[in-house]
């Protein structure tokens, strides 16, 4: 059985990731399937929208960390092709529609929050959990995450925090927050409703809010210069919260956090396609380094949940091998098929 399925049903293409015993984590070949199917459907008059959905308890963990740890290097191309299916999505010129209904990490995120319509349940665990392996956020990440009101990106991105669906409702990355028992009618809208958005908007519930007090700490926090001053607030303020959020960054690859401070204040106001490119600069430099990979090998090889980062401190990470990150790499930028044109 394929990894990826692909049908269409009534006015829609259904894309559902098959992968479920790995928790939908994406390969190269789904990410290039889905994209040549986009392709195929935007041609086709029959197919009006476009659904995304999954099979198991994770709409999608992320991408495949295992392969990439085994390709090293040479992984480039998935990441190259894996960006270019994102922004597929961000650009189309049909309505996609994410169904999601569980775990929605890294790569699930490039596949669902670039497209029209991200209808969740109460089953949704949101996260870009990168920093934590010695990644960033990337499959265009930095474009949803600068772009969020106050400083609540850079909180995500840096802590690698997990929202539920009612406050990633609240921050706009879901727009129909419903029920998980009403996912199947959710399906059957897309893929049979003349209506797209007033048959959604029927499916929605009310949300609770967020914690004014937690937002106003991440504001005041997140807003300094540096992950060091940002680290020097969160201790200097009282609370659970603040030495929840001090201690998950201390966990984290120093180089993957002064990587994502600058990715993420750069991105802000840029295009999707120009995230993106930035994204592949930061990859392929990545993969030529080693926190990625002790990274991967602490959380998913041998699950020990000790990496040895290297530098191990941020005062240690010097400015020049940041700014390395956000060269051109030796093969050049990533090409993104039509995006000088849109």
């Amino acid at each position: 059985m394929s990894d990826i399925l692909f049908d269409t049903v009534g006015r829609a293409g259904i894309v559902t990731l098959n992968r479920a015993s790995a928790l939908n984590a994406l390969t190269e070949p789904m990410v290039r399937e889905l994209g040549d199917a986009l392709d195929e459907w935007e041609r086709d008059d029959r197919v009006e929208r476009v659904a995304i959905r999954a099979e198991g308890k994770a709409f999608c963990a992320g991408g495949d960390l295992r392969d990439v740890f085994e390709r090293r290097a040479s992984a480039t191309p998935f990441f190259a092709t894996e960006y270019c299916t994102n922004h597929r999505i961000g650009t189309y010129k049909k309505p996609v529609i994410a169904l999601i209904d569980g775990i929605c990490m890294g790569g699930g995120v490039g596949i669902s929050v670039h497209g029209s319509h991200r209808v969740a349940s109460e089953k949704l665990v949101f996260a870009m959990p990168e920093t934590a392996v010695g990644l960033f956020p990337d499959v265009g990440a930095s474009h949803i995450l600068s772009e969020l009101e106050g400083e609540t990106g850079l909180y995500l991105g840096l802590t690698g925090a997990r929202l539920g669906r009612d406050a990633a409702a609240e921050i706009g990355i879901v727009t129909h927050p419903t029920d998980a028992s009403r996912m199947g009618d959710a399906l059957d809208r897309v893929a049979h409703g003349r209506d797209l958005d007033g048959g959604l908007d029927e499916l929605k519930v009310e949300t609770e809010p967020r914690d004014p007090d937690e937002i106003a700490v991440i504001d005041e926090a997140f807003s300094a210069g540096s992950v060091r001053e940002i680290l020097d607030r969160l201790d200097a303020t009282e609370g659970a919260f603040s030495d929840g959020a001090a201690k998950a960054i201390r966990t984290m690859s120093p180089t993957s956090l002064e990587v994502t401070f600058r990715e993420i204040r750069r991105a802000k106001g840029e295009s999707l396609a120009a995230c993106l490119t930035m994204e592949y600069r930061i990859v392929c430099q990545i993969l030529e380094g080693h926190d990625l990979f002790e990274g991967i090998r602490a959380i998913l090889i041998d699950k020990d949940r000790n990496p040895h980062w290297s530098p191990a401190t941020l005062e240690a990470v010097e400015k020049e091998a940041i700014d390395q990150h956000f060269k051109v790499p030796h093969d050049g930028d990533l090409l993104i098929p039509g995006a000088a044109s849109r």
